[in-house]
């Protein structure tokens, strides 16, 4: 697989921002994924969307496949990025996680291409549909989503110990079930004609309210 690109930087490689011609490409492929699904869509989908030639995409990646990965791991990285940030402002376990399912709604609302690519392939890794290469890179997506998903186990059970969560909430099942709702948003969410940050900020609010009121202390 072509990785390189994701060192490229203007200037920093060690940051690892990726280069924007890249961020063209995978910004049509999500699209493009997110309309026709993975079966559906074609490297010429991507081009045509994307003005440009094929080989603006094999110059970066080797295949349709390797194209939909790349994709499901930005979708990922955009996600690690913003709930990271949020877990980091400190407070209580509960402000903590209120702030984290708020930035995961919100970054759901921003990048729906992305994260509805996420859902396709995680749907892809639970029906196996993958040849045995296939699944080495879902292994490795599959793991990145675990990681983040201890995250909020980490921020809950933080909850629980200052007193600010329910002790008697099972971690496992609460973190699933509120993870589940803030990821159903890839099924049903699209932006409305004129939506503003300011609407989708609140509705991020709202989202992670319904989830909260359950668990607080």
């Amino acid at each position: 697989m072509h990785r390189e690109w994701a060192l490229k930087t203007r200037g920093q490689e060690e940051s690892g921002a990726l280069v924007e011609s890249v961020v063209e490409i995978l910004d049509c492929a999500a699209l493009c994924f997110t309309e026709m699904g993975f079966q559906g869509t074609s490297i010429d989908d991507v081009a045509r969307r994307l003005g440009a030639t094929k080989g603006r995409i094999y110059h970066y990646f080797r295949s349709k496949t390797d194209l939909f990965f790349e994709v499901h791991r930005e979708g990922m990285r955009r996600l690690m990025d913003a709930v990271n940030e949020a877990m980091s402002a400190g407070g209580t376990g509960r402000e903590k996680l209120t702030r984290m399912l708020e930035a995961h709604a919100l970054t759901m609302m921003q990048n729906i291409a992305y994260e509805a690519v996420v859902v396709q392939g995680v749907h892809m890794h639970r029906l196996g549909a993958t040849t045995p290469e296939q699944r080495v890179s879902l292994d490795e997506l599959m793991d990145i989503r675990h990681r983040f998903e201890l995250l909020f186990v980490e921020a809950f059970r933080a909850g629980q110990a200052d007193g600010s969560i329910r002790s008697d909430t099972e971690v496992s099942l609460a973190v699933k079930g509120m993870l589940g709702a803030v990821n159903w948003m890839a099924i049903w969410y699209r932006p409305r004609s004129g939506e503003t940050p300011e609407q989708q900020r609140a509705m991020a609010r709202r989202i992670t309210e319904l989830q909260i009121d359950g668990i607080a202390g």
